[in-house]
């Protein structure tokens, strides 16, 4: 019961509060939300993941260990999502959008808190969700941005896309500074610290402010299968993939449970930016937030029995 007062008073309470600030604003003001999206892309997030790629604590021989079990878990859980894309016979934007609502989960501002709450400020625990929550930023903004364009515009213009994100240079830029301890100007880290500090603030806002605009016409069979397969196939897989490799201990749980938390604010942010079903996309983020509270309290449970 503790875990699920704290999930809810941490995680989830927070979050809808932010949320409805977010539709409250755009019910008063009617806000652009083209605008508060690519703050996101372009400012917010890159600031946060220079921010916390800098100032991690990564060993190589921890980070191949995540990678192999990340890009495993990926292709297993793409492998499910494409089945289910195609017994439902979705087509257009719906396509990328399912699978953006699955593949991509709130390894961040959601997962972190968590990783550390359950592990209690363990640092190794939380090296393995900075290198997972590291790929969960770069993949919505290459692959991600290519699902949700490839129906709709040429390879040639899509990559030009893909490219001109800035988080695909922060990666390695923050990696190589940390690697070869290369100080960052002060006066410039002021300037990021402010910025990451607001990207949590301003990624809930900007989901809000798309709930507030929409119409509400629900698509609960839609979002019931995106939730079903985030929050309950997700971590399932992630049991499977880790019993298959071999890895035990708090490695282990760390990667089943960073497995289960809920669908990203990036699959929304990229369905408001290149216009591809933010309904849907939107109400999936917002129900699997709060569904989470049940399914990621019984995952906290279960991982006890990891050995």
């Amino acid at each position: 019961m503790s875990y699920f007062v704290y999930i809810l008073l941490n995680n989830v309470v927070p979050l809808s509060l932010l949320i409805a600030l977010g539709i409250v604003l755009q019910r008063a003001f009617h806000l652009d939300i083209k605008t508060l999206s690519k703050l996101n892309f372009y400012l917010f997030s890159p600031a946060i993941m220079f921010q916390m790629l800098y100032e991690s604590e990564l060993s190589f021989k921890v980070m191949g260990q995540v990678l192999l079990f990340f890009f495993v878990f990926f292709f297993a859980l793409t492998a499910v999502v494409e089945i289910v894309i195609r017994l439902r016979g979705y087509k257009g934007g719906m396509r990328p959008a399912m699978r953006n609502s699955v593949l991509f989960y709130n390894s961040a501002n959601y997962a972190i808190p968590l990783n550390q709450l359950v592990f209690v400020n363990d640092p190794f625990t939380l090296s393995i969700q900075i290198i997972v929550m590291m790929m969960q930023s770069l993949i919505p903004n290459t692959y991600g941005v290519y699902s949700v364009n490839a129906h709709k515009q040429k390879l040639k213009d899509t990559m030009k896309t893909i490219l001109s994100m800035p988080v695909i240079y922060v990666i390695p830029v923050a990696l190589i500074m940390r690697g070869f301890h290369i100080p960052v100007p002060h006066p410039a880290y002021i300037s990021i610290d402010y910025i990451a500090k607001g990207f949590i603030a301003t990624a809930l806002t900007t989901l809000g402010v798309q709930l507030g605009t929409m119409k509400w016409e629900l698509k609960l069979r839609d979002v019931a299968i995106s939730n079903v397969l985030r929050l309950c196939v997700g971590p399932l897989l992630g049991f499977f993939i880790v019993w298959t490799l071999g890895f035990h201990g708090d490695m282990a749980k760390a990667l089943i449970l960073s497995c289960a938390v809920p669908t990203s604010l990036s699959s929304v942010l990229l369905a408001v930016e290149f216009d591809n079903e933010p309904e849907f996309s939107s109400q999936a983020v917002f129900s699997s937030t709060v569904f989470s509270i049940f399914t990621v309290t019984l995952v906290i449970y279960l991982i006890q029995f990891v050995g």
